[in-house]
């Protein structure tokens, strides 16, 4: 009796049919059963070494995998203490240079209160999407031009009134102020002394270089002076050596030099 399966037909070769191991059967080792024309065959044999290969190769690819989870699942920042959604970096004591480079995308609530807060850094809080409110009360906010983000920020919150005690402690005259409701002028008027060492800054470079400029016309004005003299004279000596060569040929001609 032939050995060949037709599976066209759906006729397969009778000790196949009777065989005990082509019933489904649940693989407790490192062996397969192939599935012929809704057949299974009989596992192909591995040796116990090759088994061994084959978890010892599954285990290195699952630490490879624990290894990269770190840069996958962002982390909690330090110092802060981190639940699902919430970052609570309250009274820790954070400072500009301090405070977070930045935080998980999920987060939907920041504690950032009663810090040594003065600014807050550009861009720091555009790639939260999920976030809902920052809590900022508590810190001594100095309303300069480093606070333009902040208070960009704020004015682009829907509820302001959850930030009315986000205030400045400095400058003197805008202490106490709501940062949200400040006005650009406001906080410009406080870079005025920025402002006016780049124009003071931009002048004496500008004198510099007029005074370099007028150096390089005077040395130019000498020089073609000079080579004008230069050219004058050697026109004169050029016009006196004629004259004496013209004196001397007359006189070479003379009657009263030939004997």
């Amino acid at each position: 009796m032939s050995s060949h399966i037709s599976c066209e037909g759906h006729q397969i070769h009778p000790t196949l049919e009777t065989h005990p191991q082509n019933k489904p059967t649940k693989d407790l080792g490192c062996g397969v059963s192939p599935r012929v024309c809704g057949v299974y065959l009989p596992p192909h044999p591995v040796s116990p070494g090759e088994c061994l290969q084959v978890k010892m190769n599954s285990g290195i690819l699952f630490l490879s995998l624990l290894g990269f989870l770190p840069l996958v699942i962002p982390t909690c920042p330090e110092p802060c203490k981190c639940a699902t959604n919430i970052i609570d970096c309250t009274s820790k004591g954070l400072t500009v240079a301090k405070l977070p480079v930045a935080f998980r995308p999920s987060a939907e609530i920041i504690h950032l209160g009663y810090n040594k807060l003065t600014s807050i850094p550009n861009g720091l809080f555009d790639n939260l999407k999920s976030l809902q409110v920052v809590y900022l009360q508590g810190n001594p906010w100095e309303c300069n031009c480093d606070i333009l983000y902040l208070r960009s920020w704020l004015q682009w919150q829907q509820n302001r009134t959850l930030y009315r005690d986000v205030r400045c402690t400095s400058p003197a005259h805008l202490q106490d102020r709501i940062i949200a409701y400040l006005t650009e002028d406001e906080i410009i008027s406080t870079c005025q002394y920025w402002y006016c060492s780049l124009a003071l800054l931009s002048q004496l470079c500008l004198f510099i270089l007029l005074f370099l400029q007028g150096i390089l016309v005077i040395f130019i004005i000498v020089y073609l002076q000079k080579f004008r003299r230069m050219t004058t004279e050697a026109r004169s000596t050029t016009q006196d050596l004629y004259q004496y060569v013209d004196t001397w040929a007359s006189s070479s001609r003379s009657p009263y030099n030939s004997d």
